[in-house]
């Protein structure tokens, strides 16, 4: 399937893969050529032995066109995918994500103050319990003298978003204890773990990857390379509130904020000497979440009631995609018109929003709902 990155662009085909069009180009041209042979018509009807083996031809000729039409849009970006997806990067430099394990934050808390420094390894391990979830600190820490504790970061054992979403004190069991050593608890989320890049996010990278060739720091190169940083990133936005200053905001994907880990991994990505322009000052920022509610009430047209549960389904899908298409993409203005348009497609005959209004929405900002109220007002006559 194209990404939203190429949907504009025509469908195409390399060869005709309907069945029924090749089955009748060859009965028509056994008919012709039987014609111009022997001087007479001849023709194959169902049950037609000849007629039979060239259905068997024609099952075999449409799966020959399928791998044709199928290895001629390996070809192009729009799609192309796994392997073949990589080889078309590879012309540009561009290399599928790895997966990546889950960070967070650990507080190492001693029973007392020690009279001297307390060194907490580094790999040191910790688990939130079950299963094979197993946190290490990511490098040695030092508890100074007459102090308590001493917060590192940890990352997980295991790549991928298994160990994502563990809320502060979750992770809490310690795996490898030290001494005086007496509670241990994470206090952040921990987040950043993902699978390997999906073709879909590798194929939109390709597309922004001649951004990155110039080097007088444009917008579409910091788009380029903070979505490099991670494969949860799905939008970015850039701006320069001042000359020789940019600032980069990436969302995650869902209309997730950014942990402090996401924006730390961003700023190392863009600020590597070979990629941001020394003459730039570069700021990695959370965007702002403006939080709206959703209050509307539906109505159905009466001939329409015995698909009640249908459309109401409909609704309510329309619903969560219109919530998903306003938090996904920095910068998205509150539109009720577009809620209202994708309600009515859905199958209802109208509809009464209450709230939100139309609100405009600045680069770094995002809209989220912090209350949804869709009821359901009944049929009315048309």
């Amino acid at each position: 399937m194209k990404s939203s990155l190429f949907q504009t662009l025509p469908d195409i085909t390399f060869a005709e893969r309907d069945p029924a069009i090749i089955e009748r180009d060859l009965i028509r041209g056994f008919e012709e050529a039987y014609q111009l042979q022997y001087g007479r018509e001849r023709k194959l009807y169902p049950g037609d032995p000849v007629r039979l083996f060239l259905d068997s031809i024609a099952f075999t000729i449409t799966h020959q066109r399928q791998l044709i039409d199928d290895a001629g849009k390996m070809n192009l970006l729009a799609y192309a995918r796994g392997g073949y997806l990589e080889h078309i990067g590879a012309m540009l430099g561009v290399h599928r994500l790895p997966a990546k394990p889950s960070m967070t934050t650990l507080k190492f808390t001693l029973s007392a103050p020690q009279s001297g420094v307390t060194l907490v390894p580094a790999g040191t391990r910790a688990t939130p319990g079950g299963g094979n979830i197993v946190f290490a600190t990511s490098a040695t820490a030092e508890i100074p003298e007459g102090a308590r504790e001493v917060e590192v970061q940890a990352k997980c054992t295991i790549n991928g978003a298994a160990g994502n979403n563990f809320v502060p004190g979750q992770i809490r069991p310690i795996v490898d204890p030290f001494p005086w050593q007496t509670t241990l608890e994470n206090t952040t989320v921990s987040y950043g773990g993902v699978d390997i890049e999906s073709d879909e996010n590798l194929r939109e990278r390709i597309q922004l990857a001649p951004e990155r060739f110039s080097v007088a720091g444009p917008r579409g190169a910091y788009v380029y390379w903070a979505r490099t940083a991670s494969q949860l990133i799905s939008d970015v936005g850039v701006r320069s509130p001042s000359p020789g200053v940019v600032h980069v905001y990436p969302l995650l994907v869902n209309g997730v904020l950014p942990t402090q880990e996401i924006l730390d991994l961003v700023y190392k990505t863009i600020s590597a000497d070979d990629i941001r322009p020394t003459s730039e000052f570069v700021q990695v920022l959370s965007p702002e979440a403006v939080e709206y509610e959703l209050d509307c009430t539906w109505y159905l047209e009466r001939r329409n009631i015995t698909q009640a549960n249908a459309i109401n389904q409909a609704v309510n899908s329309a619903v969560e995609s219109w919530i998903d298409w306003q938090k996904t993409t920095l910068g998205r203005n509150i539109n009720p018109s577009e809620f209202i348009r994708r309600i009515v497609t859905a199958g209802a005959k109208r509809v009464e929003v209450r709230s939100p209004n139309f609100q405009a929405l600045e680069y770094n900002q995002v809209a989220v709902p912090y209350s949804v109220n869709v009821i359901y007002g009944g049929v009315e006559d048309g």
